[in-house]
């Protein structure tokens, strides 16, 4: 089976690493400044995307994800220094607004998995983030300022990311090429 992680070079320091083997399609950004590298997004956490991370930079990582769905946040768990904005707190302490079975059944249904993966094992990221955003801040990797949006909709905290040096407009699932899905951040399933 083919490796769970594709990476794709869009200039000599910012790659693309995908994962093209579930219905979500995550793309993941590694931008490297001259200090320090930001990971915007880390995926379903289903495969080590750190171990991908290590090929591409030597320096410290910051991930940050566009929003807390599962498929944003999975690998966070290698991350520990990461930043997430303040309206989806809840959602990394427990409170995701879907119950994790069905998370669970999303992934057996929708993914192809590594062999001998057991699904029952997956569960989502928790964690308090080492910075919580707002929108309106700008992130220095040295070289390169990374300015954050706040963008709802799609999430109730959900981010894009403008790179104004080059022209760089990181947006997650604002924009789509198939059925978005918005969740509002209030409870409306038992779980």
């Amino acid at each position: 089976m083919d490796k769970w992680f594709t990476v794709d070079r869009i200039d000599e320091n910012t790659y693309i690493i995908s994962e093209y083997r579930h219905w979500e399609e995550t793309h993941c950004y590694l931008l490297n400044g001259s200090g320090h590298s930001l990971l915007i997004d880390t995926g379903l956490g289903i495969c080590n995307i750190h171990d991908e991370v290590a090929k591409l930079t030597d320096q410290p990582v910051t991930a940050v994800a566009m929003h807390i769905h599962w498929d944003h946040i999975g690998g966070h768990q290698y991350f520990p220094d990461f930043y997430a904005h303040e309206e989806e707190l809840g959602w990394l302490s427990g409170g995701f607004p879907l119950p994790m079975e069905t998370v669970r059944d999303m992934v057996v249904d929708r993914c192809e998995l590594p062999e001998g993966y057991d699904v029952g094992s997956y569960e989502m990221f928790q964690g308090r983030p080492s910075v919580v955003l707002h929108g309106g801040e700008k992130i220095d990797i040295g070289g390169r300022m990374i300015e954050v949006f706040h963008t709802p909709g799609h999430s109730p905290g959900h981010m894009c990311f403008w790179e104004p040096g080059r022209g760089y407009l990181f947006t997650g699932d604002l924009i789509y090429k198939d059925t978005l899905f918005a969740y509002s951040g209030r409870r409306s399933l038992s779980g």
